[in-house]
């Protein structure tokens, strides 16, 4: 498990700058930057609506992470094994708009 920050503010799982959803999937398959990476367990928050109640009751340092970005150094076998990992995406809409700062190329 890797010790997550997450500056995505304006995703209903971040609180604090920490996932509460549990684990995460990195999507990237043919990455070869950062910017070619995306988070995609992203949800968009809604104003005025209810956030949808995440996986786990608080937010936690560390998390699981799924990675489909293969050519990352710290994929290994689909999991990320990197002891830190930040996720930007500042005014993101959708998980395109999101990236997995950490990736770097094998």
């Amino acid at each position: 498990m890797a010790d997550l920050k997450c500056a995505v503010e304006n995703c209903t799982y971040n609180k604090e700058h920490l996932c509460s959803k549990g684990d995460i999937m990195v999507g990237g398959k043919h990455a070869c930057c950062s910017d070619e990476t995306c988070c995609e367990s992203f949800v968009q928050k809604r104003e005025g609506m209810d956030s949808f109640k995440s996986s786990v009751s608080h937010p936690s340092p560390t998390i699981s992470i799924d990675c489909e970005a293969t050519n990352c150094i710290y994929n290994s076998n689909y999991k990320c094994s990197a002891e830190h990992v930040d996720i930007k995406g500042c005014g993101a809409c959708d998980c395109r708009a999101t990236q997995c700062s950490t990736f770097q190329e094998k």
